[in-house]
Formats: C-alpha cells, sequence, structure tokens
C-alpha cells in the first residue's frame, strides 16, 4: 500500500485517494526504477518521457472532477499510468501519445491489467481527438507553450481542461480552464515542472 507525505492533505476528493491507493503505479514503471515507484517523485521511462509524480497525478485529476459518466481525454498517454487512474473514475478515456512505442506499450500494460474503457491512438495531440468530443474533462500531461485552441474547442459545456503551460524548464504555470456559456474560464492553480509537449503543429497554432 502506497504511505503518501502529509501534503497529500491538500486533496480532497475521496474517490481520487482511493483510485490512487488502489492502481498499481509499480506495473507501469521500468524494472529498474520498482523498488521507487511509490516515491512522491517522478521517474523516467523511456523516450526521454517520464511518469508524473503522484501527487501531481492525483490533483489534476481531481481538477478534472469526475464522475461515473464522464468522457475524458488525456493528451500524452505516456506509460499509461495516469489513464488507468482516470479509467477508475470515468465511462470513458480516450487518450493520445505522440511516441508509438509507449502507446503500444501502455495499450498492453493497460489490457493486462482488465482496462476496458479506454482508447488509445498514436499522434499529435495539440489537435486531441475531434471525432470523439466533446469531452467532459481534458488532461494535457505535458507543457504546452500556449493554450491549444483544437483542445478548448473540443470541450463540454461546463467540461474542465487541466494543464501546464510554460517554457521547457522550471517556469510552467498548471491551470484548470472551465468551458461555460461560449468562454473558457481559467484558474491559476501553481506552479509545476513538466516535460514539453511534442508537437509541430503548437508552434503554428500558438503564433
Amino acid at each position: 500500500m502506497p504511505k503518501w507525505p502529509p501534503r497529500w492533505s491538500e486533496i480532497k476528493d475521496a474517490d481520487v485517494l482511493a483510485v490512487m491507493e488502489r492502481v498499481p503505479r509499480h506495473r507501469f514503471v521500468p524494472e529498474q526504477y520498482q523498488g521507487d515507484a511509490y516515491e512522491d517523485r517522478p521517474l523516467p521511462i523511456g523516450h526521454g518521457q517520464t511518469i508524473s509524480q503522484p501527487f501531481v497525478v492525483a490533483l489534476m485529476t481531481e481538477l478534472l472532477e469526475l464522475t461515473g459518466e464522464s468522457r475524458v481525454l488525456e493528451i500524452g498517454t505516456g506509460c499509461g499510468y495516469q489513464t488507468a487512474i482516470l479509467a477508475e473514475l470515468a465511462e470513458e478515456v480516450y487518450s493520445l501519445e505522440v511516441i508509438p512505442e509507449l502507446s503500444e506499450k501502455a495499450r498492453r500494460q493497460l489490457a493486462e491489467l482488465g482496462y476496458e474503457n479506454v482508447h488509445l491512438r498514436a499522434g499529435d495531440g495539440w489537435y486531441g481527438w475531434a471525432d470523439k468530443a466533446p469531452f467532459d474533462g481534458i488532461i494535457v500531461t505535458a507543457a504546452a507553450p500556449a493554450w491549444p485552441p483544437p483542445l478548448i474547442e473540443q470541450l463540454a459545456e461546463g467540461g474542465h481542461l487541466v494543464i501546464p503551460v510554460g517554457p521547457t524548464g522550471w517556469d510552467q504555470i498548471l491551470w484548470r480552464g472551465t468551458w461555460q456559456e461560449g468562454e473558457l474560464q481559467k484558474q491559476r492553480i501553481g506552479p509545476v515542472r513538466f516535460v514539453p509537449l511534442v508537437s509541430q503543429a503548437q508552434y503554428k497554432d500558438s503564433e
């Protein structure tokens, strides 16, 4: 059973906390890091990518305010750990990963763990998954240089977009945007550090 540090008192959603206790994080990290799987820190997963710090996973998940009827889009499948957390709380999860090898590895791992409500695709997450929109929640697990317009367009009324925005390095801010009556209401959450969102499209659309 994970023993998370005191900062976890900031997470108030009992369902999120229960899922974080239940999902086996060690199944999603490389063998050489499995002894550190329940440390509250990010770990390498190959291809220059990381599995996020558990506290940040819990925080971002809580900000989505999911229900058992939610449809969620995840940008950045990575190893599939965040995907599994979402799958425990939402009705359907759609997840995009730009690195095909990671997408396929996550597909195998999620299948082995019995998740049947996840839909994975290798591709550029900047444009989202338009033919499955709208989504009640969208979570981006890499730092974008700006808010991706296609993702905003794919939010359902009242839906939340949780995203780190900023350059590579320490100067990134986690935000939650909520789509209400044709406008995106933005809430600043706090500083974070993520790997950059890998996309060619972002540079064109953020100009």
